[in-house]
């Protein structure tokens, strides 16, 4: 009577390897198709015409208007995003209250809603014969329509992004640190700025870089709070929409690029950052 074979640690191995590649090759194959295909196709649509379109469309002053203020409406973002996805994540995991899930939970609400719900939800408050529209009226601020309500939409659904990327970070380094240096006198403050945000400064680079990209990318919201006015309230990606409907494809393409360099650029920046202070601190 014959016993079966049992695999041997070579045969073992080279399975290991075998699915080792199946996933590589699968992860590849996943980039190549959704990520590296698209942006490839816009850089050859874009660069196709030659220099003179790209001139023709970055001396445009709607463009540079447009880009302008994306970058306004970005660093805004950014300013209040980081301040106050820090101190909320800082809340939900330092804190224990009686409403800590629902807040815990209604952090997530950018993510469930459309953008275009949010751009309703603001015209509804601040828009003509909305809720707060007759006290900012008696004070001549114009909200829809105006940076104001465009900056407020972004934030709103940008914010979550440095929340729940500092989230898990603060859990996992605990509070050992923090209360070391509150025994030794630290205040809470001095506490925060010497030993947990150097804990936390790489989830914070992520999340800020994603809030960076999400507000950049933005269009549903603020087309809905802006009006898309030519040369006011076009935003980069606004005039993205209106050069693909007039058949302006390669000026569309050419802003959608820079767009995503800008993006890619936060990412990788980020990322070369980090392993290069690794290596440094590693023996």
């Amino acid at each position: 009577m014959s016993a079966t074979a049992k695999p041997g640690p070579r045969t073992d191995l080279q399975r290991r390897r075998i699915v080792r590649v199946l996933l590589v090759a699968a992860v590849v194959a996943y980039v190549t198709v959704l990520l590296l295909i698209p942006l490839g196709g816009i850089v050859w649509t874009a660069l196709k015409p030659g220099w003179p379109v790209v001139r023709q469309t970055f001396g445009a002053a709607d463009v540079r208007h447009a880009l302008l203020l994306t970058t306004v409406i970005t660093l805004i973002t950014l300013v209040v995003t980081t301040a106050f996805g820090v101190t909320v994540a800082w809340v939900l995991v330092r804190q224990r209250f009686r409403s800590r899930g629902l807040l815990n939970a209604l952090v997530d609400l950018p993510f469930a809603l459309s953008p275009v719900t949010v751009g309703i939800a603001a015209v509804l408050l601040f828009g003509r014969g909305g809720w707060f529209a007759p006290w900012f009226d008696a004070r001549g601020i114009s909200i829809i329509y105006a940076l104001p309500s465009m900056v407020l939409v972004t934030i709103f659904i940008s914010i979550p992004f440095v929340i729940r990327e500092v989230q898990p970070v603060l859990e996992e380094v605990g509070t050992e640190e923090e209360d070391a240096a509150r025994t030794l006198g630290a205040s809470v403050l001095q506490s925060f700025r010497r030993v947990t945000l150097p804990n936390i400064r790489w989830g914070l680079f992520y999340g800020v870089a994603l809030s960076a990209a999400r507000a950049i990318g933005e269009i549903g919201a603020v087309l809905i709070v802006s009006g898309a006015i030519q040369g006011r309230t076009e935003t980069a990606t606004l005039y993205i929409f209106r050069a693909v409907e007039e058949r302006q494809t390669a000026n569309g393409y050419l802003v959608a690029l820079v767009l995503a360099l800008v993006s890619i650029v936060l990412l990788i920046g980020i990322e070369t950052a980090k392993h290069r202070i690794e290596r440094v601190k590693s023996p």
